[in-house]
């Protein structure tokens, strides 16, 4: 091969290799446990992204922040204090960490919103900042995709629009997972309308069954959360909207990982059998089991970790002895 031949051969390979996305062999399994890596300080234990125990099959990196200076777009990095308490952590270690997560399987996305956080999507030169920014995040960081936690009410036709361009840019590999609150996945609610958008696209939803309340059931009746029948009554909402691997079932690490809503993982585990079988239901049971019943999602992993695994433990025991 002529030098010529040979490096114009080298310059397609390398054109070729930039244009894969973030991780196009990325897949999850076929029940997976979720959990939120606090990138802040609070009463739980900080963690390094390392530290994550190896039970999780997907971390949601919380949060991305708003970037004051760009209206719809973010930020993201280690958060200072939470640097402090590690004893020095930096954007180098983070992104060390995550290469060394994936390379174990385990899948990341960048969560935008939470209970203090919003993006405003507002025009679509506010959808253009936030596809950029984040769009650079994913790839600067290694992560799969993003995760929508805006708990403030948002613009659900900008939002699709943002999310359909962000996984045009990122290809097959990206990764799309929500956390709505209850009431906003109720009749009516505003997730429900961007679930529709775009759930041709949609990885998992995990509706967060704590700090609710009471809540109505999709058998016309009404439920109070911490049971399994406030869980399962309104799954299997979303479970007549998307295909079963597309639900997932979002609860507290802890009591103290909530304002309410805190349930044993023996109740989780009967949601779970509840929904995959039929067995274990409460008052409520669903018409017909579906064994393709995504997973659960679990707030957080910092509070998870300084209660001694007690969530993760047993809860990813019985994922892994689901059929």
């Amino acid at each position: 091969m002529s030098a010529r031949r040979f490096l114009t051969a080298l310059a397609a390979t390398a054109l070729t290799v930039l244009a894969l996305p973030v991780d196009a062999s990325a897949a999850l399994p076929k029940h997976q446990l979720t959990g939120y890596w606090q990138n802040f300080v609070n009463g739980a234990k900080p963690l390094r992204v390392s530290d994550v125990p190896n039970d999780y099959d997907v971390v949601a990196l919380a949060f991305a922040e708003a970037d004051p200076t760009r209206p719809g777009a973010v930020t993201f990095g280690v958060d200072p204090e939470l640097a402090g308490k590690l004893g020095g952590y930096t954007d180098a270690d983070l992104k060390a960490d995550i290469a060394a997560k994936k390379a174990r399987g385990t899948t990341f996305v960048l969560s935008v919103g939470g209970e203090k956080g919003n993006v405003d999507l507002s025009n679509d030169a506010n959808v253009a900042n936030f596809v950029d920014s984040v769009g650079k995040i994913l790839t600067d960081y290694g992560i799969n995709g993003l995760d929508i936690d805006l708990e403030h009410g948002f613009n659900v036709p900008n939002t699709a629009k943002a999310i359909r361009q962000l996984r045009d840019r990122v290809g097959d590999g990206f990764v799309l997972t929500m956390a709505p609150q209850t009431l906003d996945v109720q009749p009516g609610g505003s997730y429900l309308e961007l679930i529709d958008s775009v759930k041709d696209v949609l990885t998992v939803v995990h509706t967060q069954y704590y700090n609710s309340g009471t809540m109505n059931g999709c058998d016309g009746k009404v439920y109070s959360q911490g049971s399994v029948d406030f869980i399962t009554a309104q799954a299997c909402g979303l479970l007549g909207k998307l295909r079963p691997d597309q639900v997932s079932l979002g609860l507290p690490a802890t009591p103290s990982a909530a304002g309410s809503g805190y349930v044993e993982p023996a109740v989780v585990n009967a949601a779970l059998d509840c929904l995959t079988s039929g067995a274990n239901c409460g008052q409520y049971k669903p018409d017909t089991g579906h064994p393709e019943l995504s997973g659960v999602m679990t707030w957080s992993i910092n509070w998870d970790v300084t209660d001694g695994g007690s969530f993760s433990g047993p809860v990813r025991k019985h994922l892994n002895e689901l059929p």
